[in-house]
Order: structure tokens, then sequence, then C-alpha cells
């Protein structure tokens, strides 16, 4: 697990791989990772957007921009905690993940831009 704290706001990151979902032989490999998000400053906040840059080790690069994560756009009071999993596919078996989230703080609407950790993406015979 690899965590970032932005102005009181903790992002880690757990990732997994799904080989049931991949096939390698078709150079495809399927990627869960689960986000928690933790509220440790003294504002609430709204997650209003993400931003994703996907690394495939095959050199490809992606950016993965919208609102909020999963649909929601979740708004956590001072020291909530929200989570979620969502996934990636890659067309080689390594590869790796970073971006941001933009939050607002609701009391002045002060938007911030908060860091999500790079983390890594390997199939486990890999590491091996």
């Amino acid at each position: 697990m690899v965590s970032s704290v932005t102005e009181g706001v903790k992002v880690s990151v757990k990732t997994e791989y799904q080989s049931e979902y991949s096939s390698p032989l078709q150079a495809h490999y399927v990627f869960t990772y689960r986000i928690t998000i933790e509220n440790a400053s003294e504002y609430t906040i709204q997650l209003l957007r993400r931003r994703w840059l996907i690394y495939d080790s095959n050199g490809t690069v992606r950016e993965v921009e919208g609102e909020g994560v999963v649909g929601l756009q979740p708004v956590l009071e001072p020291g909530e905690v929200h989570e979620y999993v969502s996934g990636c596919n890659l067309r080689s078996s390594m590869g790796k993940m970073a971006g941001t989230y933009l939050v607002e703080r609701v009391i002045d609407g002060k938007q911030l831009q908060v860091a999500i950790p790079e983390f890594t993406m390997v199939v486990p015979y890999k590491l091996n």
C-alpha cells in the first residue's frame, strides 16, 4: 500500500491483479485498486474531479479525467473516510498509475489539488 497526504487529505492505494479477467496470450492484464481517502483536515471537503495518468510498460501513456469517482462526488466531514474500488487494464504485465483529485472546501469554495500517490501494477509471477 502507498499513501500521500495533501493539506490534511490522505490518499492510500492498494492494488490486486485479477487473473480470472486477464488473458496474457492476448496481452490483456486486469488490475483492481482500492482507494481510501481520509479527511484529516479541519474542513468539510467534496471530491469534484479525478485525473489519472496510466503508464503501460510497453510505452503507452493514457490520461483519464472526469467528474467524481465511480459515479460519486463524496462529501467528507473532518475525520471521515471514503473507500472505493476501481480497475485498470494494461497491454503489458507491468504498469503504474498516478494522478490528482480536485476537492473543494465546502466552507469557502477553495479548491485543492490532492495528490494520488504513484502505484505500480505488476503481475505476481513477474516478482519472482
